[in-house]
């Protein structure tokens, strides 16, 4: 029994030549030939369906807004599992850095020294701690400017992930980071 509920003759006018369209430029499997009871003979497609259909192959295929320059590729957060693991010491945190003192400067080269080390070592968690910066009523350049430069070119092939540690462990004013391995950058 055939599942089809309904037969071409129960398409309108309109399905007919477009079914009609779509039939004659089918190209019939090899050894096949395409059944003359696909044609439908009483259909004809008029030359205003033509002219519709010649003009949506001409017309440009439509553009893909193209990425803004200020966008930027923001690492993954860890998953929860692995963040709970590393509060709780059953992932070991193999590596730190104190970034407590520094300049933007100074901090950045040594964050991203760091990190090249732990990463040629085949670390794959470290803890950077950057302050919480509270003194003086600033809320911390470190704090904010280390996530920030886990998005540049610099740091992208090394940073897999980040999160905001645990309260033991710094809290607001340190990072979990999940170092790539080495796989993951030499197939870039």
């Amino acid at each position: 029994m055939s599942r089809r509920t309904g037969s071409r003759r129960d398409l309108s006018e309109d399905d007919r030549i477009l079914w009609n369209q779509v039939a004659r430029t089918a190209v019939p499997l090899k050894g096949k030939t395409l059944p003359e009871e696909m044609l439908d003979p009483m259909v004809d497609a008029s030359a205003a369906f033509h002219d519709v259909l010649e003009a949506a192959a001409a017309a440009p295929p439509p553009q893909r807004p193209r990425k803004s320059q200020e966008h930027v590729h923001t690492p993954r957060t860890i998953d929860q599992p692995t963040r709970q693991k590393l509060a709780k010491g059953r992932l070991p945190l193999e590596a730190r850095v104190d970034l407590h003192g520094m300049t933007q400067g100074e901090a950045h080269a040594l964050l991203l020294g760091f990190l090249h080390r732990a990463h040629a070592m085949g670390i794959r968690h470290v803890l950077v701690i950057t302050g919480k910066g509270s003194s003086l009523g600033s809320e911390g350049v470190l704090r904010k400017a280390v996530p920030a430069w886990f998005a540049t070119p610099s740091f992208r092939p090394l940073v897999g992930g980040y999160e905001f540690a645990a309260r033991h462990h710094g809290g607001a004013g340190a990072l979990y980071v999940r170092l790539r391995r080495q796989s993951d950058v030499s197939s870039r």
